[in-house]
């Protein structure tokens, strides 16, 4: 049997009677830790132990030190009783215990826990809160940004050393700003407790720092201090389309945002071609703003919320990806296509379709010829060689002019789509996507022109009073210069 036994906050005083009986009678008492300060004490008293602080210096995790006294423990544990004493309260930041109860019962081992005062009773005291407000308990030495809670009272334990502080410091410094204050306790509620206050940015400059060391972060107020948070965007955007939200945001429906969506994606590609940050920062937000506006409108109308909608793309993500989530191989870009579009085959519990069913109606014309391409492809239709898609081209190109002398326009019409149509091919052919082309001639075009009414201002003129070379020749140094 395994009894394991808290150590208290930090002095002899705190430990119960009961505990301190359990280890006084302890014919095998381990610490998980000696550097604690009753263990002096004991040693004063001439209680004899046996620490795994050694186990700390020969592994590199911590979870690796915790799997590692575990497993000692359990194995000493089938020739003798034993005490296992850590600090605090057993159930409080304790990873060791966790392993004991959950390996114990497997091996067939009783684990039993008793009693020890916490740190965190004489941390509320120190730090006057009352964690009914809302608290939360993060183990430094192994948390996800994404766990943090920045409204509630946030402590955070076992901040040994400068580099753990360093990294709770990096962490909440993409949160929170450089100078928000936070406090430094070590030792709460014993006769060497230290309380202290610091900016953010210099949380890993103490010195002092050690096993019963906490950080505590105070509950943001401020929440303008929290906009990075996706749940303040989603109570911002519920907020302007709420009763006394704005008129605008009120009146839209999800077919009159249809507009805006597709005009923020060419703006986010704008930003893209440009290549500047804080254009994709902002035209990003441009685009998540009107999803949250789609979702908001489903919420409001009981169709469906936001939630719906991260739930669904998560569940899509992880099984569309078993080579990441799961135990398919796939190696190359190739490989993960071709399991996506057979999961994704595979889903699709309906009558068969159509293999060019699926494309979006509303695609602008040239992406839809791209799409209505490969998946044709897929089936075999379509050539291996690049040499009779240009022979396709220069065929409708013949077949446009011929229908110029009979200027039959809709047969014009229909031959120039075709020539377009043969050059997405070619496009397609050579992995280059014709609206994405289309996009940066256009760009460039703009560029250009602008360029050459730039030099006619220069000069006074009117570019409707140059020649057509003149012009050219603008155009010309234009391209010159790389614009």
């Amino acid at each position: 049997m395994i009894t394991i036994l808290g150590l208290g906050a930090g002095e002899l005083e705190q430990l119960t009677l009961g505990v301190y009986r359990s280890i006084q009678r302890a014919s095998h008492l381990y610490l998980r830790t000696k550097e604690h300060p009753v263990v002096k004490d004991l040693e004063e008293e001439g209680i004899a132990y046996t620490s795994f602080d050694d186990v700390y210096e020969a592994h590199d995790s911590f979870e690796q030190v915790y799997e590692t006294i575990a497993e000692t423990l359990l194995t000493k544990a089938k020739e003798q009783e034993i005490i296992y004493a850590v600090p605090g309260h057993p159930l409080v930041a304790e990873r060791t215990v966790q392993l004991l109860l959950e390996k114990g019962q497997a091996a067939g081992i009783r684990v039993r826990v008793e009693g020890g005062q916490s740190f965190l009773d004489p941390l509320f005291a120190s730090l006057q809160i009352d964690p009914i407000e809302g608290f939360q308990l993060v183990d430094a030495t192994s948390f996800e940004r994404g766990q943090l809670e920045l409204r509630h009272h946030l402590v955070f334990c076992q901040v040994y050393d400068a580099f753990i502080a360093s990294e709770v410091k990096l962490t909440l410094m993409e949160m929170l700003p450089d100078e928000y204050e936070v406090y430094i306790v070590t030792a709460a509620g014993t006769s060497f407790e230290s309380l202290k206050k610091v900016p953010l940015h210099e949380l890993d400059h103490e010195a002092e720092l050690n096993n019963l060391t906490s950080v505590y972060v105070p509950p943001v107020k401020e929440k303008s201090v929290l906009y990075q948070q996706f749940d303040v965007l989603r109570s911002i955007i519920a907020e302007l389309r709420g009763p006394n939200g704005c008129p605008w945001d009120k009146e839209q429906t999800n077919v009159s945002l249809k507009k805006y969506l597709i005009e923020e994606a060419y703006e986010l590609l704008d930003a893209i071609d440009e290549e500047d940050d804080d254009h994709i920062v902002e035209e990003l937000g441009d685009v998540l703003l009107q999803v949250l506006l789609h979702a908001q409108i489903g919420e409001d109308e009981g169709w469906f919320s936001i939630d719906d909608v991260i739930r669904t793309l998560s569940e899509k993500m992880v099984r569309r990806h078993p080579h990441v989530f799961g135990s398919v191989e796939a190696t190359t870009a190739d490989e993960v296509l071709a399991n996506w579009e057979e999961i994704k085959n595979n889903e699709k519990d309906r009558v068969k379709e159509s293999v060019l069913s699926g494309i979006p109606k509303s695609l602008p014309q040239l992406l839809q010829a791209y799409e209505l391409q490969k998946k044709a492809a897929k089936v075999g239709f379509d050539w291996d060689d690049v040499k009779p898609m240009i022979e396709k081209v220069s065929e409708e190109w013949n077949e446009f002019q011929q229908e110029l002398g009979e200027m039959n326009e809709e047969r014009m019409v229909s031959e120039f789509g075709d020539i377009l149509f043969a050059f997405v091919n070619i496009a397609r052919y050579y992995k280059i996507n014709p609206e994405e082309a289309v996009h940066a001639t256009n760009r460039k075009f703009l560029k250009r022109f602008s360029y050459i009414e730039m030099k006619t201002a220069e000069v006074n003129k009117d570019m409707k009073s140059c020649t057509l070379e003149e012009l050219d020749a603008l155009w010309e140094e234009a391209k010159s210069k790389g614009i």
